[in-house]
């Protein structure tokens, strides 16, 4: 079994595909096994990297809170461990925070990054309506089975079909984390922020959103669409948060534009 190493702290890892190498980072109390959606149609361009964030999966628990900047060095311990030097970049929700810190210290680590239902954090982030945010408190309170199912109306697009939700919800129950690591992670987004430093990012970036994400807001993707210089805005109709479910061979084939017109306009080395 693969692990990355951030000082003591134990980092799963692993890969499938071949190609330019893509990390992949998951979201608030997920596991890698949740890109199971786009893992298939990604891999067959590139060669995938996954990782448990720390306090989820196989990765090591450890006391909290888990910062962001501490979890972009997870990131990193894990595309060293894979032997990789660059990589495009991928973070969905609380993926998606941490892949901007990555990129913010680790610029030339990133070929490109893909930002998928994420905010700039802080008091700039455009917050859920307060139904939304007092569900995912009450969440904290409920057995594993009524808490995975409670934000489904919230991060699934009516439209998806019940049973790969059901898939989803499989795989949440079977990889839920404990409560501390959940808070643990949530404090780590609640301290963290990337409004004022979004215009120091370099790297060509794709902001992906749900246009109708109820935890994130879809204002959230335009706001940072409009700060990273040169980033590209891709709006996903009949999707919400989790828009690798909802929309599945549509984010596969977003992304891979995106990335490969990265790969042939990047400047040929000398």
């Amino acid at each position: 079994m693969p692990f990355a190493h951030n000082g003591e702290t134990r980092i799963f890892w692993r890969e499938i595909g071949c190609g330019e190498p893509l990390l992949l980072i998951m979201g608030i109390g997920y596991t890698s096994d949740m890109w199971l959606h786009v893992e298939p149609g990604l891999s067959d361009h590139y060669r995938v990297i996954m990782f448990d964030n720390r306090g989820v999966g196989k990765s090591d628990t450890v006391p909290g809170p888990h910062r962001i900047p501490t979890m972009a060095e997870d990131a990193a311990a894990v595309l060293d461990a894979a032997d990789v030097e660059t990589a495009h970049i991928f973070g969905l929700s609380m993926g998606g925070y941490i892949a901007q810190e990555f990129a913010l210290n680790f610029p030339q680590r990133v070929r490109a990054l893909v930002l998928g239902g994420a905010s700039c954090g802080g008091e700039n982030a455009v917050p859920a309506r307060q139904e939304v945010w007092d569900v995912a408190q009450e969440r904290l309170n409920m057995p594993p089975e009524d808490a995975v199912r409670a934000l489904v109306p919230y991060i699934y697009d009516p439209s998806t079909p019940r049973e790969r939700i059901e898939m989803d919800m499989k795989i949440r129950l079977r990889t839920y984390p404990s409560a501390e690591s959940y808070v643990a992670q949530l404090e780590g987004i609640l301290q963290w922020e990337s409004f004022g430093r979004l215009g120091q990012l370099r790297a060509p970036t794709l902001v992906m959103h749900g246009e109708h994400d109820q935890l994130v807001p879809p204002e959230n993707g335009r706001l940072l669409a409009e700060m990273i210089p040169g980033a590209t805005l891709e709006m996903l109709p009949d999707a919400s948060h989790m828009f690798t479910t909802d929309r599945p061979q549509e984010t596969v084939s977003t992304v891979v534009r995106f990335l490969d017109g990265c790969e042939q306009n990047a400047p040929t080395p000398s």
